[in-house]
């Protein structure tokens, strides 16, 4: 086993996209990354599947130096600044290119061929996970078919036992797979190869059937087939509610904003009655159960938390999942303190929390006309409501 480097707690992840070939089995009359599949180029498509994972801060695409123009258009509908990079002759030494060509600060590099546009979440998020432990891993499918060797008739019967079907993005250490690549003579089948002649262990993780390579014309076929059953949008809502009651103190905690106040908000964790609503309402929406599922009140370790860790894991799971946090609605239930000098710093740390716009977020206030427990200023109620789209 080759040992490696301690990686930070929080790895800075990038994606490098090999997109040199000229992928001339797909037939027509432009590289097969740069043709419409539903209407946007393939590489378009792939760097969108990449940029929707929230982990994911850097991306270097290695281009065929005729292609500027093409790879021009492609990159236009992407948001995220993209670095680009000149290939070689091969396909490892276009990677070569490209791992060059990563930003200062980056740990983990995932190299995805740019013809598979249509990798999830979850493969992402399996290979990322197991390089805690690895210095690489790649997506894999297990055989199941028979394997024949032979030209136009069998010649031989090949044991499965033990194989798999190669995908990508095979995920490794940046450090790793330079030195890899400084010392392989060339000529691997792709950067798994390259990594093991280095002496790496790589971790197999589970693969996806959908997330294949376009090779041949039909495989276009099947990806507009894959992409028109996606289409039919999966859309989650859920609601949260929570309620806290006030005690000594001077200050509260709403939506991670510190207000002083003549009393506190009592709890198990800081009490922060909006991000503790927001976060159950994602649960809710991903039908996971609530706060006190994933984090017990009875487990001494959440005493005085920061509720933003379990903000932060609801939106972690929802991405892991394959959704994207659309938008969210928070109200409070309360006299005082007054939430409106206040809405603003709190709908802008909610959207940096939820990983989207504020203007897709709203925080707002109403009072019970002096009625209940929140009209006797005994707690603070909120609830809210958060839309979840599968990406």
């Amino acid at each position: 086993m080759t040992n490696h480097a301690p990686i930070p707690q929080a790895p800075r992840v990038a994606a490098l996209v090999v997109a040199a070939g000229r992928g001339l089995r797909a037939g027509g009359d432009i590289p097969k990354q740069y043709q419409a599949l539903k209407g946007e180029a393939v590489l378009t498509r792939t760097l969108k599947a990449l940029a929707a994972h929230p982990v994911i801060r850097d991306f270097v695409v290695v281009h065929h130096q005729d292609d500027s123009d093409l790879l021009a258009t492609a990159l236009a509908p992407i948001d995220q600044s993209v670095i680009t990079t000149v290939g070689g002759a091969t396909r490892d030494a276009s990677v070569r290119a490209g791992l060059s060509a990563m930003p200062d600060g980056v740990d983990y590099v995932l190299i995805h061929d740019a013809a598979r546009p249509l990798v999830s979440p979850e493969v992402i998020c399996r290979v990322i996970e197991a390089l805690a432990t690895h210095p690489g891993a790649a997506p894999g499918l297990p055989m199941v078919d028979a394997l024949w060797q032979g030209d136009s008739i069998v010649q031989a019967i090949r044991a499965r036992d033990g194989l798999f079907r190669a995908q990508t993005p095979q995920g490794f250490h940046l450090a790793a797979i330079r030195a890899a690549h400084a010392t392989h003579p060339g000529g691997a089948a792709d950067d798994v190869a390259v990594a093991l002649a280095h002496g790496l262990d790589i971790a197999i993780t589970p693969g996806d059937e959908d997330n294949l390579k376009l090779t041949r014309p039909e495989d276009f076929a099947r990806a507009e087939r894959l992409l028109e059953a996606r289409a039919m949008i999966d859309i989650r809502t859920g609601n949260g509610f929570d309620v806290h009651r006030f005690g000594p103190g001077d200050h509260v905690w709403l939506c991670g904003v510190k207000i002083p106040h003549g009393r506190g908000l009592q709890g198990h964790s800081d009490a922060d009655v909006g991000l503790h609503t927001v976060t159950d309402a994602i649960y809710g929406a991903l039908a996971e159960g609530d706060i006190g599922t994933h984090f017990p009140p009875s487990d001494p370790q959440w005493k005085g938390a920061e509720s933003h860790i379990f903000l932060t894991h609801a939106v972690d799971l929802a991405h892991e999942k394959g959704f994207a946090i659309s938008n969210a609605d928070l109200t409070f239930l309360c006299e005082r303190p007054k939430i409106g000098p206040h809405a603003a710093a709190m709908r802008a740390r909610l959207a940096e929390l939820l990983r989207i716009d504020a203007a897709r977020v709203s925080v707002k206030a109403t009072t019970t006309e002096r009625l209940g427990f929140t009209g006797r200023e005994e707690g603070i109620a909120a609830m809210a409501t958060v839309t979840l789209v599968k990406s």
